[in-house]
C-alpha cells in the first residue's frame, strides 16, 4: 500500500464545465502552451459527442468515456534473478485516469484527414459506448496481464 503524497500539486477546475478531468483532458490536448487552442478543440469535441450521443451533461460523458477506457489491471517490468518478468498489478485511481485519456487521445490522433476536434469526438463517442481503438487497448492490457498471472506472487 502507498502512502500518500504529502505535496501533490492542485490542478484548477476548467473554467467552462468546472471539472477537474476536463481540465486535465485540456492540459494533455495542449501543445507548445497553447492551452486556449487546446480547450477549443476540447469543448468542440465534448460538445460535438453530447449532440450526437443525446446526452445532458457533457462531463458525464466524458467520465463514462474515461471510465470505459481505465484498466484496472496491468503487468509491470520485474527484474527477479536475472530475468524479466512481466508482473500483473492493480492500477491506481489516478493512472487509471491519466491512463486511459492518454489512450483516448492516442487513438483520435491516429486517425488522420480529418480536424482535431472531431477526431477526438469520435473517439469519445465510441469510448462512451464501450467501442473503438482505446478500448481495445485495455482488452489487450487486461490480457497480458491475465497470461502473466503465474507471476503474480512477484508483486510485493
Amino acid at each position: 500500500m502507498r502512502r500518500p503524497v504529502k505535496n501533490r500539486n492542485k490542478r484548477a477546475p476548467d473554467p467552462e464545465h468546472n471539472s477537474l478531468l476536463v481540465e486535465q483532458v485540456v492540459n494533455y490536448v495542449m501543445l507548445n502552451g497553447k492551452k486556449n487552442t487546446a480547450r477549443t478543440i476540447v469543448y468542440g469535441a465534448l460538445e460535438d459527442a453530447k449532440t450526437l450521443l443525446k446526452v445532458d451533461n457533457v462531463v458525464d460523458l466524458l467520465e463514462t468515456a474515461v471510465r470505459n477506457v481505465g484498466p484496472t489491471i496491468e503487468v509491470r517490468s520485474r527484474r527477479v534473478g536475472g530475468a524479466n518478468y512481466q508482473v500483473p498489478r492493480e492500477v491506481r485511481p489516478e493512472r487509471k485516469d491519466s491512463l486511459a485519456i492518454r489512450w483516448i487521445l492516442a487513438a483520435a490522433k491516429g486517425r488522420s484527414g480529418v480536424p482535431m476536434r472531431k477526431r477526438l469526438s469520435e473517439e469519445l463517442q465510441l469510448a462512451y459506448k464501450g467501442e473503438g481503438e482505446a478500448v481495445k487497448k485495455r482488452e489487450n492490457v487486461h490480457k497480458m496481464a491475465e497470461a502473466n498471472r503465474a507471476f503474480a506472487h512477484f508483486a510485493w
